[in-house]
């Protein structure tokens, strides 16, 4: 039980000088970034996610089969602009993956940029979002995401994806001492399902009961912050920049 509490502490408060740095609690800030987006795009852009794109592939399928709640243009879209995303990312860490700071740097501002983006067409639109104004935030939000998913690969912090949890749950359980593994790391794979499940929560509420916007208000405010704390943290060439 000790374990477990010491990992979530660790996660949230790890030391500067640790081989992670300030990652740790960073990168589950963009989980929570993660459900926020999620919900927004959900809830308000007819059944299609952002961010997970196992959820966008099956949606492709259950709309190319008929079902009338799916989009297939949608689900084609937001799949082929997170591809394009992670291409993006994957451009940034090949040009700046030797040093992690600047590599978080570097993709949270752009991300940063898209989601200020997104957030702008959704205060322009109407409540009843019209179709063009979708696939403009569908873009830029799944863009975005794929930024922040190769970004989040390339930094390697261990239990942090900042999207994937089904690899975190399963993990829960294989690695478990209970049986034979070398230990769950439950402390900080839980932190990170609660972080994506806290960012779903709290953009589900606002887009129920306050407006479609504010989720994607946090978010920005959220990247933002994420972006100015690693600019901060990673001046003078920290251990942690250069270590994976």
């Amino acid at each position: 039980m000790n374990t477990f509490f010491e990992e979530i502490q660790q996660t949230i408060f790890p030391k500067l000088d640790g081989k992670d740095g300030p990652l740790p609690p960073l990168l589950i800030a963009l989980t929570i970034v993660t459900g926020l987006v999620d919900s927004f795009s959900y809830l308000v852009l007819s059944h299609v996610f952002v961010a997970n794109m196992t959820g966008n592939v099956v949606f492709l399928a259950f709309a190319l089969a008929g079902a009338k709640e799916f989009s297939i243009l949608s689900s084609f879209l937001a799949i082929v602009a997170f591809f394009v995303g992670s291409l993006a990312g994957g451009l940034i860490s090949s040009r700046m993956g030797a040093n992690r700071g600047r590599l978080a740097s570097a993709s949270t501002t752009l991300q940063f940029v898209l989601v200020a983006i997104a957030l702008l067409i959704s205060l322009i639109s109407a409540k009843q979002i019209p179709s063009g104004y979708a696939y403009g935030l569908i873009t830029s939000l799944a863009i975005s995401m794929g930024i922040q998913n190769s970004a989040s690969r390339k930094l390697a912090v261990p239990d942090l994806t900042t999207t994937v949890l089904t690899l975190t749950m399963t993990g829960i359980g294989a690695d478990a001492h209970l049986v034979g593994g070398s230990g769950s790391k439950a402390g900080r794979r839980l932190l990170s399902i609660a972080s994506m499940f806290l960012g779903a929560f709290i953009g589900t509420l606002f887009i129920l009961y306050v407006s479609n916007s504010y989720p994607l208000l946090i978010a920005l405010t959220l990247v933002g912050i994420v972006a100015v704390a690693v600019r901060y943290f990673s001046k003078g060439s920290p251990a942690w920049v250069h270590s994976k």
